[in-house]
């Protein structure tokens, strides 16, 4: 079985970053862990995702890394991801 995980790609103070945390932890139920990273301690992160946060990222060992949905939570990306379905 492969590792796969979720990075929310985020910022302090985002009201559309913490609602889509709580989307994510509600529907897949702690299936898997969500790594939260705050764009803003990193340049180069603002740099690629300065007006798309909240970027959700879904990543699976041996596989690049596939972003999911931004802004808000896309189910059906984070369904077919979790189902090993290609996006």
């Amino acid at each position: 079985m492969t590792s796969k995980h979720f990075i929310l790609y985020s910022r302090s103070y985002c009201h559309l970053c913490d609602d889509m945390l709580k989307a994510l932890r509600a529907l897949i139920a702690e299936q898997l862990p969500i790594e939260v990273v705050d764009v803003d301690l990193h340049a180069d992160l603002v740099e690629r995702y300065d007006e798309l946060v909240p970027v959700l990222v879904g990543v699976e060992e041996g596989q690049a890394p596939r972003q999911l949905c931004n802004y808000f939570l896309n189910e059906n990306n984070v369904r077919a991801f979790l189902m090993g379905q290609a996006g």
